[in-house]
C-alpha cells in the first residue's frame, strides 16, 4: 500500500481499521486529522460538508447522541490502486442506543440497528472525497416516528437544510467511475433496465430466493419483494433522470462475485408510489446498491436511500 502506513495490508484493512479507531476507540482530534484531508468533502442526501473540522464536529455530535454506537463492517467493495487512489464502498451495520439529545431530537433510550454505506476516496493515507448514505428511515422508525412525519416536523421547525443535489454539488479530487469488471456492469444493467420500467429483469436476473435489504430496515426475499421496492420507487418519480455515477465489480478469494453501484434519480415527484401523492416537488434521490451473485442470479442485495431526506425535499418543495 504505497503512500499508506505500512500497518495496513490493503484498502479493506485500512477502511475497517480507521473506522474502528475513530468511532469505537474515540480516535478523534489527531486521528481525524491523520485520516481525513484538511479540505475533505462529505456528501450526504441531506447536504454537503467541507473540511476536516466539520467532519470531526459531526462525529462528536453523533457520538454524544449514540455513545455506544458499534460499526460492524459487513463488506468493503473497492477499485483503484494506491498510486492513483482507491475508492472503497464500505457497508456498515450499526448498533446504538439513543442516549443523548441531538439531531434526532430528545433522547428516547431506544436501541437501534441500521445500515450505512460510505463511498470514500483514499490516497496517501487520507480520505479526501466521500459519499455517505445512512438509513435514517430505519433509525427514526425505531425511535417511534414515521419518516414523513419526522421530516415534515424538521422542515416546520426550520431544519430542512440544503439537500444534496446536482445543483449544490462541488467537484472533489476523485473523478473516477470505478472499474470495468463484468459483475459491476451486470448490476448497472439490472438497475438501468428497472429504471426504464423493464421490471421483467427481476425474474430474469434475481435468484428466486434472493435475500434483500432495503431502506427503512426492511428485509425481503424473492422476486415479489424486489419488484415492490423498485417499482414503488420508480413510480414515485416516473420522469426523473436515472444516472449511474460509479460502478465497481470484484471477485475475491472466499467471497462471491459482487458489485457496488452509486446512482441517483433527479427530477419531479410526479407519480403515485412509495412517497405518497404527487407533490410536484423537485427531488434528488441519492442511492447506493451492493449485490452478490450466485449460480441462479443476484442472490443478495443491499440498497440504501435516505427516506427522511426525500420527505424533506417533498415538504420544502410543497412550501
Amino acid at each position: 500500500m504505497r503512500g499508506f502506513d505500512n500497518r495496513w495490508t490493503d484498502l479493506p484493512d485500512y477502511i475497517l481499521g480507521i473506522t474502528k479507531e475513530i468511532w469505537e476507540e474515540r480516535g478523534l482530534g489527531d486521528k481525524m486529522r491523520d485520516y481525513y484531508a484538511a479540505d475533505v468533502i462529505v456528501r450526504t442526501p441531506g447536504g454537503i460538508s467541507t473540511g476536516e473540522p466539520a467532519s470531526t464536529e459531526a462525529t462528536v455530535a453523533t457520538l454524544h447522541e449514540f455513545p455506544d454506537r458499534v460499526l460492524l463492517g459487513e463488506d468493503v467493495i473497492w477499485s483503484g490502486t494506491p498510486e492513483e487512489g482507491m475508492l472503497s464502498s464500505h457497508r456498515i451495520l450499526s448498533t446504538a442506543t439513543h442516549l443523548g439529545d441531538g439531531a434526532f431530537g430528545k433522547a428516547t433510550g431506544r436501541k437501534l440497528t441500521y445500515r450505512a454505506i460510505a463511498d470514500c476516496y483514499a490516497k496517501d493515507n487520507q480520505i479526501s472525497d466521500e459519499w455517505l448514505i445512512r438509513d435514517n428511515g430505519a433509525a427514526v422508525r425505531q425511535m417511534g416516528c414515521a419518516p414523513e412525519a419526522w421530516a415534515r416536523a424538521e422542515v416546520a421547525a426550520g431544519r430542512g437544510g440544503t439537500p444534496y443535489t446536482p445543483e449544490t454539488d462541488v467537484e472533489g479530487p476523485y473523478t473516477g467511475r470505478g472499474n470495468d469488471d463484468a459483475n459491476g456492469a451486470r448490476l448497472a444493467d439490472i438497475l438501468t433496465r428497472m429504471m426504464k420500467a423493464e421490471f421483467s429483469v427481476i425474474p430474469a436476473e434475481y435468484d428466486r430466493a434472493a435475500h434483500l435489504e432495503y431502506p427503512g430496515g426492511v428485509t425481503g426475499h424473492g422476486h415479489g419483494d424486489a419488484d415492490r421496492f423498485w417499482l414503488g420507487l420508480r413510480a414515485a418519480f416516473p420522469s426523473a433522470a436515472f444516472t449511474v455515477h460509479h460502478v465497481i465489480g470484484r471477485e475475491d478469494a472466499m467471497m462471491p462475485p459482487r458489485a457496488a453501484l452509486r446512482w441517483s434519480l433527479w427530477g419531479t415527484h410526479d407519480g403515485w408510489g412509495a412517497f405518497g401523492a404527487p407533490s410536484g416537488a423537485r427531488v434528488h434521490v441519492m442511492g447506493i446498491t451492493h449485490a452478490e451473485f450466485g449460480m441462479w442470479g443476484l442472490r443478495r442485495e443491499w440498497t440504501l436511500i435516505d427516506e427522511t431526506a426525500i420527505w424533506k425535499q417533498i415538504a420544502l418543495g410543497a412550501g
